[in-house]
């Protein structure tokens, strides 16, 4: 994401990361959910509908709307609403 040479969304200090979220664990969990229904390869979704690469842990799968999980659509709403 983000392109150019500055430091991302850390910032360019170089310090220490920050903290682990409280929620790190319920957002991993979730994440591990949604790649496990994921296909290999991206899926023919619809015209003009939305689609999905989703990496966890260094594994990549694709999803498409209409035919996400639940879990999918559920970590897809929470990351768009960070502003990942």
């Amino acid at each position: 994401m983000g392109g150019g040479g500055g430091g991302g969304a850390r910032g360019g200090g170089g310090g220490a990361p920050p903290p682990p979220r409280p929620d790190a664990h319920e957002w991993h969990a979730l994440a591990e959910r949604a790649v496990a229904a994921g296909r290999g390869a991206p899926p023919h979704g619809v015209p003009d509908g939305f689609s999905y690469e989703i990496t966890v842990d260094g594994r990549t799968v694709y999803a498409a709307d209409p035919r996400l999980t639940d879990e999918q659509r559920e970590l897809i709403s929470r990351v768009l609403k960070e502003g990942a």
